[in-house]
């Protein structure tokens, strides 16, 4: 384990300049007498740190912490916690940065962004001790050994690179005991993935020249690796040696064949994605990792808190815990939002591998796809962790805020009417809560045929039926109503009868083709101006959604009850009693046609001769 002092040498180091540090008390603490200089800061509490941060200018931004507009609460903790600061002056801010995250991994401090570090990560690795070297993956901490090519993504990226170093260069993956005992090539071979060096199809000096190749392919890119075998192929057709010219031949059209099955995007052949989202208040990253336009796996994360409202650190802190040596950097990077000082994480990058990386924000054609997928990553990341009351509660701030409500613990009615031509017309109740949908609380209403086809007599019969029902069941906060402005105020009319509480109805206008991102919310006041995106905007149309769901099944059941029930009204003989016992015991009009006689003479108060008209009338129709 490194030591605090033997991280500062080794930034000092890189940079080829004296790291300086200061210690300053609290209770003697002048904030004139800090440093004006670059550096990084470290906050205790009884001699244990509680915050690594770094700074552009150590003075101005230590003493941000003592002023009096401190909005953010894990500030305000960190103030209050804080007996003992100490500081180390650096040359430049992003030798600062690099500091800063070596000495967060170190110590992780309670209120840093805490990135989980594998206890190993899976590698490529090489038995070169062997006579006939092997590639298979091995997990290492920190695998500093040239036999190892990594680290990777995930361990899906190193079998999938494995698989593709075989279909180029023929390289074994078996263990030595099947390699010893071998007596007749492998089905590996047949299939054009080994070249049999276990029964000397392919002589020593040839296979160590396919192991160095494919080496050269994991530390550069398949363009190079392509260029340099061409170029050996001239070479040994100029030297006549067309058997081996035309086994690397082969071998470019592989790869030109690998690429072509494989390929994502064209223009960058080497490209990591990360992408940050925020969704019910928490936050969401995700980096994905493109190689040769393959994508060669992903990596999430989960946070509890929003961490977007501090960008830089976020994304300072996945870059420098996820690239572990400059084998890993690749040609592009691309930040799916962008940060505040993009140009900071660049030149920290270059002090640490003494290597320029492309990084950008933009998004090229190619690579729209693959940012997409990222994004979709980084969110799931979120849906995987987070709880379903968690989302509920969050929506419900978010639609409390809109409303201008100080109330955040909610309940939510929402109504819908479905019928076909006036026929069968059932409206819906459904009832959200902090908790999400409450299901056993959901209540169905017959609508009468005097308001047959009439969507806005129906709402209103509706909401009287509910008023009517206030005292044993108390209104909610939030009424919803599937329709336009009509609706909304016929809805609004009925309730004004009800002086004990009001509560506030909204509605749903459908945009232009049905398109959900071109609907609108409409109250008492007007368009309710909330975000279409917006948690609480998404629970209002899961709510309308869940109504018409709802309406439309009941409605279904009850048009199909009618048409069933329909068809043995016309049998005489047959009464309510015997009608639910038939449908008791065959459960389908279809069914009950297919019953014999015996079978429906088993049915209390179906005679022989009543079974005999059962039959005959249900094959008429």
């Amino acid at each position: 384990m490194k030591t605090e002092i033997d991280i500062i040498q080794e930034v000092a180091n890189k940079a080829k300049a004296p790291i300086a540090g200061e210690i300053f008390f609290l209770n003697n603490l002048n904030i004139k007498s800090l440093p004006e200089s670059p550096g990084i800061y470290k906050f205790f509490s009884q001699d244990k740190i509680i915050y690594i941060g770094k700074a552009k200018n150590l003075k101005q931004r230590v003493s941000s912490y003592f002023g009096n507009s401190l909005k953010d609460r894990k500030t305000q903790k960190i103030k209050l916690l804080t007996d003992r600061i100490e500081t180390f002056s650096t040359s430049t801010e992003a030798e600062a940065l690099l500091l800063e995250q070596s000495l967060i991994k170190e110590n992780l401090p309670r209120f840093n962004i805490l990135l989980r570090d594998d206890k190993t990560y899976p590698y490529i690795h090489y038995s070169m001790d062997d006579k006939f070297p092997s590639i298979s993956m091995k997990r290492s901490k920190h695998a500093v050994s040239k036999d190892y090519f990594g680290p990777f993504i995930s361990a899906y990226a190193v079998k999938s690179t494995i698989k593709d170093l075989q279909k180029i260069y023929q390289i074994r993956n078996c263990s030595n005991s099947t390699f010893r005992n071998r007596s007749r090539p492998c089905i590996e071979h047949q299939m054009q993935r080994c070249s049999a060096p276990c029964v000397d199809q392919i002589s020593e000096i040839d296979y160590s020249a396919d192991i160095s190749s494919s080496q050269h392919y994991l530390s550069s890119t398949g363009k190079k690796s392509r260029n340099l075998m061409l170029s050996q192929m001239t070479k040994l057709a100029d030297e006549c040696h067309f058997e081996k010219a035309q086994e690397l031949k082969q071998r470019v059209a592989s790869l030109d064949i690998l690429h072509q099955e494989q390929s994502f995007c064209t223009n960058h052949t080497s490209i990591d994605f990360f992408a940050c989202v925020k969704n019910h208040g928490k936050t969401g990253a995700c980096i994905l990792s493109a190689r040769d336009g393959k994508i060669r796996g992903t990596k999430t994360y989960f946070f509890k808190d929003d961490l977007l409202h501090d960008l830089d650190a976020l994304l300072q802190s996945l870059v420098f815990s996820y690239y572990q040596n400059n084998f890993s950097l690749p040609e592009k990077i691309i930040f799916t939002v962008r940060p505040k000082n993009l140009d900071l994480i660049r030149e920290a990058i270059k002090l640490k591998f003494n290597q320029s990386v492309n990084i950008s924000c933009s998004t090229p054609p190619s690579t729209k796809q693959l940012v997409k997928l990222a994004i979709l990553n980084a969110n799931q990341a979120i849906e995987n962790k987070i709880g379903i009351s968690d989302k509920y509660d969050h929506a419900m701030q978010n639609l409390s805020y809109y409303l201008g409500l100080e109330q955040t613990n909610l309940l939510i009615e929402g109504y819908d009417v479905s019928h076909h031509a006036g026929k069968y017309a059932v409206a819906s109740a459904v009832k959200f809560s902090n908790l999400g949908p409450e299901k056993k609380l959901y209540k169905l209403y017959n609508i009468p045929h005097t308001y047959a086809g009439n969507d806005i007599g129906s709402i209103e019969n509706v909401m009287e039926r509910r008023l009517n029902r206030s005292i044993e069941e108390p209104l909610p906060d939030i009424i919803l109503i599937d329709g336009g402005k009509a609706q909304l105020n016929s809805v609004l009319k009925i309730l004004s009868l009800n002086h004990k509480h009001q509560p506030i109805v909204l509605s749903i206008v459908k945009g232009a083709n049905r398109v959900r991102a071109t609907e609108t919310i409409l109250s008492e006041k007007g368009i309710l101006e909330i975000p279409i995106n917006s948690p609480g905007f998404n629970l209002l149309q899961q709510i309308r959604d869940e109504s018409h769901r709802f309406a439309i099944e009941a409605h279904r059941k009850k048009k199909l009850s009618s048409s069933k029930l329909s068809q043995l009204d016309m049998i005489s003989g047959i009464g309510p009693m015997i009608k639910g016992r038939l449908f008791k015991k065959f459960r389908t009009i279809s069914s009950i046609r297919k019953a014999k006689l015996d079978e429906l003479t088993q049915i209390k108060g179906i005679s022989k001769s009543l079974a005999q008209i059962i039959i005959k009338e249900l094959h008429k129709s």
